[in-house]
């Protein structure tokens, strides 16, 4: 009872950070590169970073993924692997993100254990969330929210789906075309993140994907003045 309770207060300290900016690597080969990025996101305020790359070889996955796993564990950011929980396992990630074709959360829960994250895509499907949920997702992500260029045909998911979402009681994650342009309307909507790929990243040098990244997170900091 004592080894459930610990994995359950590290998986519960974990989901406390998620929150705000959770900033989505692109497919990017220049691991050297992906790191200066990944930092200046974090200089910025992203709260979290996913590793996503759909297109590297194995061997070049497990040695970036490691690498930004250390970045964030020295920056205190929580750090996500997308799809492959045994790689998240492996290289001591926080925690996955499955979609729909990834196997299934009680997989890969299997995988990383109780006290690392699981996430899902539910795209614009509540009753997906629901089912997710019931096998133990720790947060939701609905998307995309508006014309995503990284994704140009994925289902679009409406704002008033996010109040809705929040009665499972799990943190809900906004994706898809998100920048600091719209990023208020999900704010208001209740999310608790947003997950920005090419807003941030597509920014340009390190000093632009900074101030990218703070223009976004700043949209979940309380308004000058509010108590």
């Amino acid at each position: 009872m004592r080894v459930a309770a610990t994995d359950d207060d590290a998986r519960a300290r974990r989901l406390a950070r998620l929150a705000g900016l959770y900033a989505v690597t692109p497919d990017l080969e220049d691991t050297a590169a992906l790191l200066a990025g990944c930092a200046a996101a974090l200089d910025g305020g992203a709260a979290a970073i996913q590793y996503r790359n759909k297109s590297a070889p194995a061997g070049l996955r497990e040695a970036q993924a490691r690498a930004i796993a250390a970045l964030a564990r020295a920056r205190g950011a929580l750090f996500i692997v997308n799809d492959d929980a045994a790689l998240a396992a492996r290289v001591d990630a926080d925690g996955v993100h499955v979609g729909v074709e990834d196997g299934g959360v009680a997989a890969a829960r299997a995988l990383v254990g109780p006290a690392r994250l699981v996430g899902a895509s539910c795209y614009d499907a509540l009753p997906r969330a629901a089912e997710a949920v019931a096998a133990g997702a720790d947060y939701v992500a609905f998307g995309s929210f508006f014309p995503s260029g990284t994704k140009p045909h994925a289902r679009r998911a409406s704002l008033d789906l996010v109040p809705r979402a929040r009665a499972l009681g799990v943190p809900v994650v906004a994706i898809g075309g998100i920048d600091a342009s719209n990023v208020r309307q999900l704010v208001d909507a209740g999310v608790d993140a947003v997950a920005v790929i090419a807003a941030v990243f597509g920014a340009g040098d390190g000093a632009a994907i900074a101030s990218a990244a703070r223009r976004i997170a700043s949209a979940f900091s309380p308004p000058s003045g509010a108590r």
